[in-house]
């Protein structure tokens, strides 16, 4: 299990727009993570004072930066930024996030990766109830050269 310290050591998202709080468990296909900060009146994506299920995308999208991140680092790389560049399929199955106590749960898949892009599916979920599901893909930077001298 990974704490925010170390999720936030992998991402370039810091203090409280680092989503996720734990790394459950994770393999070279996949990522099983739990946040409980949606219950904070200060959650940096909260809007007149509600937190919208649309930010569950977020979410994913940042499950897949750790993700990648603990892929590189286990290859003992650096990860490779990325640029979210299409959600497909989404499905939001809650409104808003307000109300519900205890921890959400994502669990991301690899579906495609190629060298410049990668494609997840994920799943979010609060006490075993579907809050959102979907596909992102992401363009990643260029892996830069080391020049030979």
């Amino acid at each position: 299990m990974l704490s925010r310290e170390q999720i936030e050591a992998l991402i370039p998202h810091k203090g409280k727009m680092c989503l996720w709080d734990e790394v459950l468990a994770w393999d070279a296909g996949s990522v099983h993570l739990r946040a409980r900060n949606h219950l904070d009146p200060e959650h940096p994506l909260r809007s007149r004072g509600r937190l919208h299920a649309v930010h569950l995308c977020e979410y994913g999208a940042q499950a897949m930066a750790v993700h990648g991140g603990l892929r590189a680092q286990h290859g003992g790389d650096p990860a490779r930024p990325g640029m979210l560049v299409a959600l497909r399929g989404v499905q939001l199955h809650c409104a808003e996030l307000d109300g519900l106590a205890g921890w959400i749960e994502c669990v991301a898949d690899v579906l495609v990766e190629g060298e410049g892009s990668q494609q997840y599916a994920f799943r979010i979920s609060h006490a075993g109830k579907l809050l959102a599901e979907g596909r992102a893909a992401v363009m990643l930077q260029a892996p830069e050269q080391n020049p030979r001298g």
